[in-house]
């Protein structure tokens, strides 16, 4: 932590580890390690939820020697893999969120991988047939989740991760057809009951990297694809 009490938090997500091979960030992981505190992961972290993949990226994480927080994505459940996929994280050292809260040098980290469901007053309702009813509940209780994770918190300051967006700001940019598969406005509801430093999200490889929710915590869209201030994969914020 630096001597002024801030904490810089290096965010990417999307990480999209392949099991060929052909995708290395040791360098990356090695250059986070030299300017930040801690480094954050927005899910997403491998390409088609194999255990190979996160093999991979548990040896590049190697080269990381701050502390490692981060929730999966939504391509880290494709192969149904989620426990293998979380247990070799978490035996790398990643402390891997679903619906908790960890604390780093006095701020607190919360995070849930989120859902999808849409936002304002185009968010899904629960109506009509029981496949759209089991959306919105899973969107509902990812929401749920958060509220709980939050009230975990102790520390003056918390940061949230996510995968899917809390706000449409963020994945402006992407295909307005698909928003509402992007995240949830349930999300940012929640968020708004708390004090939030700031939230991070994934997902949104075509998105826009700032924004705010309606009560006005900054929001950043840190997937690897997106344009950052820093010129590189990963956003540095200071909290």
């Amino acid at each position: 932590m630096a001597e002024n009490g801030t904490l810089k938090v290096a965010a990417v997500g999307d990480l999209h580890m392949k099991d060929d091979g052909t995708i290395s960030y040791k360098d990356l992981f090695g250059e986070v390690s030299r300017v930040a505190d801690v480094l954050v992961l927005t899910g997403d972290l491998t390409d088609l939820g194999k255990p190979h993949e996160a093999e991979l990226l548990a040896e590049d994480l190697r080269a990381c020697s701050i502390p490692v927080v981060g929730v999966l994505g939504n391509h880290d459940y494709e192969c149904n893999a989620v426990e293998e996929i979380s247990k070799i994280l978490r035996q790398a050292g990643v402390r891997l969120l679903d619906g908790q809260a960890t604390e780093v040098e006095g701020v607190g980290f919360v995070g849930v991988k989120g859902f999808a469901g849409g936002f304002g007053k185009a968010m899904l309702g629960s109506f009509g047939e029981p496949a759209i009813k089991a959306m919105v509940a899973e969107s509902i209780n990812e929401a749920m989740r958060l509220e709980n994770a939050m009230r975990q918190v102790r520390a003056g300051r918390a940061v949230v991760i996510l995968h899917y967006a809390p706000i449409p700001d963020t994945i402006a940019g992407e295909p307005l057809e698909i928003f509402p598969f992007l995240g949830s406005s349930r999300l940012a509801e929640t968020i708004d009951r708390f004090t939030v430093s700031a939230v991070v999200h994934g997902h949104a490889h075509r998105g826009t990297y700032e924004g705010r929710t309606p009560g006005g915590a900054p929001v950043f869209n840190v997937a690897r694809q997106i344009e950052k201030p820093t010129g590189r994969a990963y956003a540095l914020l200071t909290i």
